[in-house]
């Protein structure tokens, strides 16, 4: 089991990956920001250890550590265990959750390594808000979704945010950013998928049904939450769907829409 090391020294240098989480956890092009990937509570955690990414150590309550002793047997990572007002200090504000742990980026896949393991996938146009793009992967893990694959304007899926709102599943989901856009479409193409992007315009075809029409390879493309997708991307598309909805509704929230248009390709 990972080395439990018992603490209440609040300047242990082991706990410094910890200290002052509400700016440690910036995108490494943002001024002070470290890069690393945080997980918090037991089940994210959990999802973390059990990931490819290199975990660096944990820092928790006794009752937490006491949950996750299967996830940590075999782990070779310190795992610092104190009380919760000591940990509030570190953090920098109070985690009801009761454990952290933090990791190290891998080396990401390119969208080539992802289209040609995948069948189904989502691509993203500007989705910048964390807890929508957290959502969506958290929906696409559950949906059968093989991969994400990021255009302009997307936050990043391992901002701390977003891995808790995905219950960790930006770990599980494979996902990689285009060098061109709309320009690097073309790759799916060539690999065989068709571009299906989701618009609330009229004249997009119904998406339910859309299987029958489109029984192989599928890129569901998904704009952010209020603008959609932007012409461009929509007439690098293959084919426009749209969710049904009763009148006087124009939209949805993106990762509802999302989990909607996954249902349908992914079973239909």
């Amino acid at each position: 089991m990972a080395e439990l090391i018992f603490t209440e020294d609040r300047a242990h240098p082991g706990l410094d990956d910890f200290r002052d989480l509400s700016t440690a956890d910036r995108r490494p092009d943002r001024p002070g920001g470290r890069g690393l990937v945080i997980a918090e509570g037991s089940v994210v955690v959990a999802r973390l250890l059990a990931s490819r990414y290199p975990v660096r150590a944990l820092l928790g309550v006794a009752r937490r550590m006491h949950e996750l002793e299967d996830d940590l047997a075999g782990l070779d990572v310190p795992a610092y265990v104190t009380s919760a007002e000591t940990m509030a200090e570190v953090v920098g504000f109070h985690l009801n959750r009761g454990v952290l742990a933090v990791a190290d980026r891998p080396a990401p896949p390119t969208v080539a390594d992802i289209v040609d393991r995948a069948h189904v996938l989502a691509v993203l146009e500007g989705v910048g808000d964390h807890e929508n793009l957290g959502a969506l992967f958290r929906n696409a893990a559950a949906l059968g979704v093989d991969g994400v694959l990021l255009g302009p304007g997307c936050s990043d899926p391992l901002y701390r945010r977003s891995v808790r709102v995905s219950m960790g599943n930006v770990l599980r989901v494979p996902f990689a950013s285009f060098d061109a856009w709309p320009g690097g479409l073309a790759l799916l193409r060539d690999r065989g998928f068709r571009v299906a992007a989701l618009t609330p315009r009229p004249d997009a075809v119904p998406l339910r049904g859309l299987r029958e029409k489109v029984p192989g390879p599928v890129a569901l493309l998904l704009g952010a939450e209020g603008p959609g997708l932007t012409a461009e991307a929509i007439a690098a598309a293959d084919v426009a769907v749209r969710v049904e909805m009763v009148p006087g509704v124009d939209s949805l929230n993106v990762a509802t829409a999302a989990a909607i248009a996954f249902h349908e390709i992914t079973t239909g």
